[in-house]
């Protein structure tokens, strides 16, 4: 069997200010990120390791997220742009995107724009959530059955979309040319 140690007489990382710096650089290399996500990975290395800085390492941790704003590696603007705009090309809805926001640490007045283009492309990513899935006009076949229908509502919901949209897309027969491209017009797409 193999030399395993057990976890608890492993040696701790010994972490200080300008290691903090190394690993939050290496960081922001790797992921688009918010201040806060920083924030959070950086307080994790800290709990993780021993602390061997004079400084308070709560304190280093905001210092070095400064840093980074000023270096322009972080811009919760620009992420949450960035971000909205993915997940509404995934097909997500509003509620969708401005709860990872949340998540994410951004504020409301940094993902105010973002929001407010996910917005107007609720329509654009409602359709393409539904081709994806092949629900309502991409069906194979007409969803007849009512559990069926529910079904589709609650994916719709889960995906942020509102009701009244689902309904409105879920209500195009399958095959109905007509009725998609009056769908696909009213969203802008080609």
């Amino acid at each position: 069997m193999a030399n395993r140690r057990n976890p608890s007489d492993r040696r701790r990382a010994r972490l200080d200010a300008a290691r903090l710096d190394e690993l939050a650089l290496a960081y922001v290399a790797r992921f688009a990120t918010s201040r806060a996500k920083l924030l959070r990975y950086l307080s994790r290395k800290v709990r993780e390791s021993d602390w061997i800085d004079a400084g308070d390492a709560m304190a280093a941790c905001a210092a070095v997220a400064d840093r980074m704003e000023r270096l322009r590696f972080l811009d919760d603007k620009h992420y949450a742009a960035m971000r909205a705009g993915a997940m509404t090309r995934r097909g997500l809805g509003v509620r969708r995107v401005r709860a990872q926001l949340f998540v994410d640490g951004i504020s409301s007045d940094d993902s105010g724009e973002a929001i407010a283009e996910a917005e107007e492309q609720a329509l654009a990513a409602a359709i393409g959530f539904a081709r994806r899935r092949r629900f309502g006009p991409f069906a194979v076949r007409a969803a007849d059955d009512p559990a069926l229908r529910e079904r589709q509502m609650a994916a719709f919901a889960r995906a942020g979309h509102s009701l009244a949209l689902a309904r409105r897309i879920l209500a195009v027969a399958p095959g109905d040319e007509a009725a998609l491209a009056a769908l696909d017009g009213e969203a802008a797409l080609d």
